[in-house]
């Protein structure tokens, strides 16, 4: 049986019918009243009249109808603006009366939407169990079936959350609403592409990290609600929970034009000023996702660095382990802004070796794998500070490993090659040439995905970034039957893969929408451990719980790992310091 389709409805002034006077119809009229709904019950004037619900009707919150449910009380009752028809009915008693059956028969007839206590089957919606923290609401449905275990799973996701989130959303509502108004009035946009969007996070565009160039200008127009996108998918919910006034500021004053990409400088005063007798500068991988793959050297890092730079993609998890007394700046890499955040970062790094602080530049995956590691090496080498570097498990080794993916296999695979499907200036790279036993990773390509399909298969040749071509000789082309995956935050519970070919895999992306980062994996490697045979043209695979039976979630990575090496407590006493500040 399908799924029902969830939804959220602004009810402000609607006419809920609920049929029945006890305790249920009670506890249906204080839902209604909480959304703005003005709710009417229906029960004879003999009836029993639950107490709380009495009370309601008594102070002119509920309107009684003494009456026995009639057809005509459906037609009659509601709005005028709606030729009086109720909004929806609640039959809250007597689900096996050939009654609560007529009820809902009427109301799919007329539809009206209709609800009737224990009968999911004469229900076309049911109520979800719900967490409400200002503008954030959180609903969980089983279907009917089983309230309580509903009610016990929205516990648990509420209590996941930072305290009084709905403050952030809220405050995060604003820039949005703020970027949008200064940005239609400076470039007379149309709409809002935020606008656009809904809350569902599945249905979001294959675009989401497309490349914006010089020649680009209307994506470059929406630099700042694209950053701020950025923000609200990669930050950590505690530091989204944290955020500030200035940090509001920051944003609403940045890239409002393409001369505006050097952001000011991070506030020094929030820095511990006092000099350490060595500075340092340390380069670490922070692996695929999952914090159980950061190694022990690349954690004891994360606890003892005094300023911490990380890339965008290093995920929440890993974040999250960072000391609250510990200032961190976040990257602006998104597409188009690359070269101006990584000058940011490189010019942060200096400014505080220069005030003696030891500096954590934490990337996602190795440092040397795509991640500029040995170009930020030879910078601080320059200015006289040489680098620690620390290797991460890269994703482009480790993610075909979670997607059930052997880069190598006996008599199918004896060679993989990393790509880049990004040069430097956002250029194309070449496509690689055809090798039946090789198996390809391509790395920052998903942007472009559509033209590197076309280029190994010879639809098209990848034109540079400007538009043009070098008409370059054609090499062996991949057969559109190729089998390969998008794999998607690799090693984290919301882990997605798609599999399919290079015939189809563009529309499956395009129809399943992207959850970035990920990679692309192609070769006949593919299909050694999966069989796609007979399962149309993709298939998803959604979630990953591969660490769950060692028990390696954070907090118990945390536990394990203080007391290995130095630890929280030889920070050159910093424990002091309560909060480190957020830089954007």
């Amino acid at each position: 049986m399908p799924a029902p389709l969830l939804t959220a409805i602004d009810s402000v002034d609607h006419v809920h019918l609920i049929v029945g006077s006890n305790p249920l119809a009670s506890a249906r009229c204080a839902r209604s009243i909480e959304v703005g709904a003005k709710p009417k019950i229906v029960a004879p004037a003999n009836a029993d009249v639950h107490y709380v619900l009495a009370k309601r009707i008594e102070e002119g919150e509920v309107e009684w109808i003494k009456e026995e449910f009639e057809d005509a009380h459906l037609t009659t009752l509601g709005r005028d603006e709606v030729d009086t028809v109720v909004d929806a009915v609640f039959v809250t008693s007597n689900r096996k009366s050939t009654m609560s059956t007529h009820i809902s028969t009427l109301c799919r007839r007329k539809r009206i939407p209709v609800n009737v206590i224990d009968a999911p089957n004469l229900c076309t919606f049911t109520l979800l169990s719900t967490h409400s923290d200002g503008p954030l609401q959180i609903g969980i449905t089983t279907s009917g079936k089983g309230c309580k275990l509903a009610s016990r799973i929205r516990r648990e996701i509420a209590s996941s959350l930072p305290p009084n989130f709905g403050t952030a959303v809220e405050r995060l509502g604003v820039v949005r609403r703020r970027i949008w108004e200064e940005d239609h009035k400076t470039y007379q946009l149309e709409e809002s592409p935020a606008e656009a969007d809904d809350d569902d996070a599945s249905a979001q565009r294959p675009t989401f990290n497309r490349l914006i160039s010089e020649y680009d200008q209307d994506a470059a127009r929406t630099r700042r609600i694209r950053w701020l996108s950025q923000i609200c998918e990669y930050w950590p919910l505690k530091r989204l929970a944290s955020i500030t006034e200035n940090d509001i500021n920051t944003i609403l004053q940045s890239y409002t034009t393409p001369s505006d990409l050097v952001p000011p400088p991070l506030d020094a005063t929030s820095l511990d000023t006092r000099r350490r007798p060595k500075p340092q500068i340390i380069l670490a991988g922070s692996g695929p996702g999952s914090p159980s793959l950061l190694t022990l050297a690349t954690y004891r890092a994360i606890e003892t660095a005094s300023v911490i730079l990380a890339d965008k993609l290093v995920p929440a998890p890993v974040l999250e382990l960072i000391p609250r007394r510990t200032p961190v700046h976040i990257a602006r890499k998104f597409p188009g802004n690359a070269e101006a955040a990584q000058e940011e970062l490189l010019r942060l790094g200096l400014e505080a070796l220069q005030k003696g602080h030891t500096v954590l530049r934490l990337k996602q995956g190795d440092p040397y794998i795509y991640g500029r590691g040995a170009e930020e090496y030879a910078f601080f080498c320059e200015k006289g500070y040489t680098p620690i570097v620390l290797p991460g498990i890269t994703s482009s080794l480790s993610a075909p490993l979670f997607a059930a993916i052997p880069p190598t296999h006996r008599s199918v695979a004896d060679q993989v090659l990393i790509c880049t499907g990004t040069g430097r200036k956002g250029a194309a790279p070449d496509p690689p040439t055809y090798v039946p036993t090789q198996t390809v990773v391509f790395l920052m390509s998903l942007h472009r995905l559509s033209s590197l399909i076309d280029a190994l298969t010879g639809a098209v040749s990848i034109p540079n970034v400007d538009g043009t071509s070098d008409n370059k000789p054609k090499s062996i082309l991949w057969p559109k039957e190729t089998p390969c995956a998008v794999i998607e935050r690799a090693s984290c519970p919301d882990q997605r893969v798609i599999r399919s070919t290079l015939q189809h895999i563009c529309a499956a992306v395009e129809e399943e929408g992207s959850r970035p980062p990920g990679l692309l994996v192609v070769g006949w490697s593919c299909e050694v451990l999966i069989d796609m045979k007979s399962k149309g043209r993709w298939i998803v695979e959604d979630g990953f719980a591969g660490f769950e039976d060692l028990e390696m979630g954070a907090d118990r990575l945390s536990g394990l790992m203080k007391g290995v090496g130095t630890g929280a407590g030889e920070t050159d006493g910093l424990m002091g310091v309560e909060q480190g500040p957020i830089s954007i």
